[in-house]
């Protein structure tokens, strides 16, 4: 089998990826991201109004202290725009206007707050339908302490600790693990004080506080530990809670996928895994709602990731006397393969690499294809491109289609 020379166009496969997910987002022209998440009540404003909040967050989606707050808006169903910063680069006006320089920070009907926790607090004030606090009063009280003590116990500095710290020997790396257990059970015990899988007798902020975290440190403790969180038997309640988190919609629009989460994780601390750093949870990946999303989003995105492609991956190096031509050629076309596979699963037609006897052009394409998977499989950030559904079904897709190649 040699690769094939056609495939749908871009118009086709987006008119079909479409028609099987609600999935849109907005256009960025010239922008970083290139497109955005388009809030699931905007729809509630009237044209042409300005919706009450507008949020600064980073441009990769990735902060937690921003997914805190795009988590609340998304429940509370707060029609609300986004400015996306980029933390390696801030704007003046931003450090100007923001006293800590942070983010993420928000301008509630022209009202500047900062610090997630106290953006919380405001949003929760000024729109308290549907609350995220509980009504009776003594479970408010003790829902604000805990938002507070969610900041102030210690539990993040302690996870982090044992997840980047480079112990000296193993009785070393073995006090981390306990002291991080400790504040685990402490957690455990805290869920328990309430019915219900969630830490108050409802969903609320202190649920928002913990969620990026604990998600965080669910996926990448395996990976740079060796740890597991989910599963373990020694915390039912934390396993409960996360499978109680699992069935909000806003918690799958904020979140990002865990292959997300290491490859981020290993690119701003420098920490080196210690098992598979790119394993693919694909219990859902085959769910036609998110892979007609991830085409979707390649279709609708595909111009810029190629561009991207041609630029950063090494293709360039493949190309003849300096002619990106039949590289840019290659990587659409193979683009476009991932997306007609998304779609239509084994039944669509895949590249070959397998046979021999290829001459010089077909090798070519079939080489920039599989640099071009390759990095496009890592370079997709959930939820910044996609949701970590689509995320999961998109990286899924690219290996069975990387895999014809070899």
């Amino acid at each position: 089998m040699t690769t094939p020379t056609t495939a749908s166009t871009w118009e086709q496969l987006s008119e079909i990826a479409q028609k099987h997910t609600p999935a849109r987002r907005v256009r960025r022209p010239g922008q970083s991201p290139s497109t955005a998440p388009i809030p699931s009540s905007l729809h509630k404003l009237p044209p042409d109004t300005t919706p009450p909040v507008l949020l600064y967050r980073d441009t990769n989606s990735w902060c937690p202290f921003c997914e805190r707050v795009w988590f609340a808006l998304e429940e509370k169903q707060i029609p609300f725009e986004t400015e996306f910063i980029d933390l390696s680069n801030k704007p003046k006006w931003y450090t100007d206007l923001v006293p800590t320089t942070l983010v993420p920070a928000a301008k509630i009907e022209g009202q500047l707050v900062y610090e997630s926790k106290d953006i919380l607090l405001a949003l929760e004030a000024r729109f308290p339908s549907p609350s995220l606090l509980p009504e009776d009063p003594e479970e408010n009280a003790v829902a604000r302490q805990w938002v507070e003590d969610a900041e102030t116990n210690g539990f993040r500095n302690l996870a982090y600790k044992f997840l980047r710290e480079t112990p000296t020997d193993a009785d070393e790396l073995a006090n981390l693990q306990a002291t991080f257990e400790a504040s685990l059970d402490e957690l455990e015990q805290t869920l328990g004080k309430y019915p219900g899988p969630y830490f108050l007798s409802t969903f609320s902020l202190v649920d928002i506080m913990y969620s990026p975290h604990l998600d965080r440190l669910a996926a990448n403790l395996p990976v740079y530990r060796g740890y597991q969180i989910k599963g373990n038997p020694r915390f039912p309640r934390i396993n409960a809670w996360f499978a109680a988190l699992n069935e909000r919609p806003a918690y799958h629009r904020v979140k990002s996928d865990d292959t997300t989460n290491n490859l981020l994780l290993r690119r701003r601390f420098g920490i080196e895994p210690t098992g598979n750093a790119l394993p693919l949870n694909t219990a859902d990946s085959n769910a036609i709602q998110y892979r007609a999303e991830a085409a979707e989003r390649l279709s609708d995105n595909h111009e810029v990731a190629i561009a991207d492609i041609i630029k950063n991956s090494g293709v360039q190096a493949l190309a003849v006397d300096g002619d990106i031509t039949t590289v840019k050629e290659a990587v659409d076309l193979h683009l476009r393969l991932l997306a007609e596979y998304l779609i239509h699963g084994d039944s669509a037609p895949l590249p070959g690499g397998r046979t021999g006897g290829k001459n010089s052009i077909e090798t070519t394409i079939s080489a920039v294809g599989a640099i071009a998977l390759a990095y496009v499989r890592n370079r997709v950030c959930a939820p910044r491109d996609m949701s970590a559904g689509a995320a999961t079904a998109f990286r899924a897709a690219v290996d069975q289609v990387l895999a014809s190649l070899y």
